[in-house]
């Protein structure tokens, strides 16, 4: 392969694109370099020290939730006509952070986007930790912590639940069934690289540890036939629920008859804004990982510039979602629809409503240039207000929606407690604590999946052939 260096990478002459590993001319380079993440004696002081304050604030969301049950949800800010305040927008929030990493396991390997390769690995674990973060909230916010089991799914022959019919009864079917997916899926990807931490394992704890979970893996040819097929078939399971389970999740607003929810148009624009917030976060993550790892060789900036091309897309999907929504309003000359949607732009939330359209439409358009596509600094900054801005996103549907009711002698204001905002920073401790020991432990990078899309990997390199992916 003869390549040229352009913009500190390289660019192979015959597809003339970046190559997905830059630097490496062998498979165990690959494995060295990647496993020195878990086998160094010591992480980075950047690790150390952002663990202290994640594991600090993980306990204080413990801490919060035990004076929540002790006290009662009167400590937060919710209140008539606002009952559903911080909960359910945080819920709602990690639920589409995780949407990211099924889509860039599952949908793009069923497509066989061979740039997934170095991204799907922790794309996966993120999703796994943030609807454990979701997860959190529907257990406590419900107020009556000791009828948390009605979130369970019992059956219902004994006729326990209020309401069976409920969305958020559906949330628990569909945010489960999500998360185990996910998690046997995350799993099953890690038994090749798990059996490579075990045989180079330098202590006999770390090889038992590792052997375990590796579930006896040899490498033989039947072990690879079983696992691509379990692999593929997990993937076909997985699809379709990126798009079920924030549908599902959109539904707890949609089917209420409340000016703001009642409309058809959030499952698919929740979908969008879900894959466009959890990208966001695979590059937050990224980043920093690359730049303190030493992994600039295997996350390239052609895997940037890929995630940044479809935060473009899907950013751009969002900025439509809500331009329809206004047009809906007006043309369905309903009048409390009309007046909510105004409201949202120029009432008592406006700065809100003006905060999400700043990150959500206009802050992704800088990716129609390259330049910003290729630029570390400028893409971790976008992705942080893209998140920022589906934040708000969610806080401006959930709280403006009930904070102006039908009649005005019904309005009210929401503003958080000081519980309510540590209990959602204690959140992104929960999440940042989980990650952190997941670099440390596990195979931040696919290492099998890397070096299959090496060019040692292809039977016919340096045959003038090329079998990778439809060009980007």
């Amino acid at each position: 392969m003869t390549t040229l260096p352009v913009d500190n990478t390289t660019v192979d002459k015959t597809t003339g694109r970046a190559p997905l590993v830059l630097q490496h001319t062998s498979f165990d380079t690959v494995t060295s370099e990647i496993c020195r993440v878990n086998e160094a004696k010591k992480p980075p002081m950047a690790w150390y020290v952002t663990m202290a304050i994640s594991s600090a604030l993980a306990m204080m969301l413990g801490a919060l939730i035990g004076y929540l049950i002790i006290t009662g949800v009167g400590v937060w800010g919710n209140n008539n006509p606002v009952m559903w305040g911080f909960p359910i927008v945080n819920f709602v929030f990690w639920v589409g952070i995780g949407h990211a990493g099924t889509l860039i396991s599952a949908i793009l390997f069923l497509f066989r986007q061979k740039w997934r390769t170095s991204i799907n690995r922790f794309a996966e674990a993120m999703t796994i930790f943030a609807v454990i973060c979701a997860g959190t909230f529907p257990g406590i916010h419900i107020g009556r912590v000791w009828l948390a089991y009605w979130l369970f799914p019992i059956p219902n022959q004994m006729s326990m639940w209020p309401q069976f019919r409920s969305p958020l009864l559906w949330d628990v079917f569909a945010v489960g069934t999500y998360f185990t997916v996910s998690l046997v899926f995350w799993y099953i990807g890690m038994v090749p690289d798990l059996a490579t931490l075990r045989d180079r394992a330098t202590n006999k704890i770390k090889a038992v540890s590792y052997g375990i979970f590796a579930l006896g893996w040899r490498g033989s040819m039947r072990h690879w036939h079983r696992y691509e097929r379990a692999y593929l078939l997990l993937a076909a399971l997985a699809t379709p629920l990126v798009l079920s389970v924030h549908s599902v999740v959109s539904f707890d607003f949609a089917v209420a008859q409340l000016p703001g929810w009642h409309t058809t148009i959030f499952p698919p624009y929740f979908v969008a804004g879900a894959i466009f917030s959890g990208f966001a976060m695979v590059l937050t993550l990224a980043i920093p990982a690359r730049e303190l790892w030493g992994l600039k060789n295997f996350i390239t900036l052609r895997h940037m510039e890929n995630m940044a091309k479809i935060i473009l897309l899907t950013g751009t999907m969002v900025g439509y979602a809500y331009a329809m929504e206004f047009f809906m309003a007006w043309y369905s000359g309903e009048v409390y629809e009309q007046f909510a949607f105004i409201n949202r732009a120029f009432g008592q939330y406006a700065w809100a409503y003006w905060i999400m359209v700043s990150c959500n439409v206009i802050t992704p358009q800088i990716f129609w240039f390259k330049w910003c596509r290729r630029n570390i600094w400028v893409l971790f900054f976008a992705s942080l207000l893209v998140n920022i801005g589906m934040w708000f996103e969610r806080f401006v549907i959930a709280i403006t929606s009930l904070a102006n009711d039908f009649l005005p002698s019904s309005w009210g204001w929401f503003e958080p407690t000081w519980v309510d905002i540590l209990t959602f920073l204690g959140s992104f401790g929960l999440f940042m604590t989980l990650f952190l020991l997941f670099i440390r432990f596990l195979p931040i990078l696919a290492i099998a999946e890397i070096k299959g899309v090496m060019p040692e990997a292809d039977p016919h390199a340096g045959h003038g052939h090329d079998h990778e992916e439809v060009k980007s």
